[in-house]
């Protein structure tokens, strides 16, 4: 008979660090989207208002669910945090350093869930995702028992704090449920203090249109003038919300070879990233997450970057013809070349 307490031994052995089991109910947080997608908060995400039905519930996705097995996996290295990076360090959000978490948890949740199928007594249904499917994750792992979602938004650990990969399965099965995750912030507001853009408008509410993960990685157009700067020289995602927060100092840290940064991708400078031909930046995100924002997408960010960064070398590399580097004429990223160079010009 396959228990729970199973379950969860075998994704450890699979390499997921937390791993708790939610009933497939209906819970209030779920009511939640309705209203944040009415707001505009979504922005130009509109496969999420498209698909809102089926998250709203999991017994959507797979009829007669019964359980969720939520997964959780540390991302974080042995880097420091952005505060203590050089001014001509590119930011890049910590869980794109490494390869394409998509891919790599995907693989170790088809693997539990074949597991799971061969020591099955009975057939069962299930799907398994790794956010990528319509499902409010973070609300089931807070059920699930993996913690509670943040001030910030983010799903945070007592222990291990936000540095975490989600994920779940979807499945028929009636398996013993962990007990739901406590909210833990109490009166800390750090995280809504420190965003740059004022992206969290209230405590748990991210408005995605000022949020820079979503400028750098969603957005296909323009950066609003009224956010460039508050960029400052993140190129790709923000990791600001979780490194302000009490349970990510210390932070924990993960050795699994999947998480660990590219040699292209491990602190690099702004010039240096600009001058790199097309090719290379395309083998440097081959397998990355970073591939969601395009090749011209991450040249219209690192030149904000640039004109943020006060960095002569880096505004002066704006000028220079660089072979292979087509991308550069895109008028897109023409644009913010521009607004790169009139910044730095009023700095010097």
């Amino acid at each position: 008979m396959l228990t729970s307490s199973d379950i969860k031994h075998h994704a450890r052995e699979l390499g997921f660090d937390l791993c708790g089991i939610a009933r497939a109910d209906h819970y209030p947080e779920l009511d939640c989207l309705p209203d944040w997608l009415a707001r505009g908060y979504a922005g130009e995400m509109a496969w999420m208002a498209r698909n809102a039905d089926r998250r709203a519930d999991v017994r959507n996705v797979v009829p007669g669910a019964r359980s969720v097995i939520a997964t959780g996996t540390i991302y974080n290295t042995n880097r420091p945090y952005s505060e203590l990076q050089a001014p001509d360090v590119a930011r890049i959000s910590r869980y794109a350093w490494g390869d394409d978490y998509h891919d790599v948890l995907k693989q170790r949740l088809d693997g539990l869930l074949a597991w799971m199928r061969a020591r099955s007594a009975e057939p069962f249904e299930a799907r398994a995702y790794v956010d990528t499917g319509p499902v409010q994750e973070r609300v089931y792992a807070q059920y699930a028992g993996l913690g509670w979602i943040g001030k910030n938004t983010c799903l945070i650990n007592p222990e291990l704090g936000s540095w975490l990969f989600l994920g779940e399965i979807i499945c028929t099965l009636d398996l013993d449920p962990d007990t739901q995750g406590l909210e833990q912030c109490g009166s800390c507001t750090r995280c809504l203090e420190a965003c740059p853009t004022g992206a969290l408008v209230e405590p748990g509410v991210l408005d995605s249109r000022r949020c820079i993960s979503y400028l750098t990685i969603e957005h296909r157009g323009s950066i609003p003038d009224e956010h460039r700067e508050a960029m400052a020289t993140h190129v790709y995602g923000c990791d600001i919300c979780q490194e302000v927060c009490p349970y990510n100092r210390p932070p924990t840290s993960s050795t699994d070879a999947a998480w660990q940064p590219r040699a292209a991708l491990d602190l690099p400078r702004l010039v240096d990233l600009w001058r790199r031909p097309d090719a290379e930046m395309r083998a440097a995100t081959r397998g990355s997450a970073m591939r969601r924002a395009k090749l011209a997408g991450l040249r219209r960010n690192v030149a904000v970057a640039i004109g943020n960064s006060g960095d002569p070398d880096a505004v002066a590399a704006l000028d220079e013809h660089h072979e292979g580097c087509q991308s550069v004429e895109d008028p897109l990223v023409r644009e913010h070349v521009e607004w790169a160079r009139r910044k730095a010009r009023s700095a010097f």
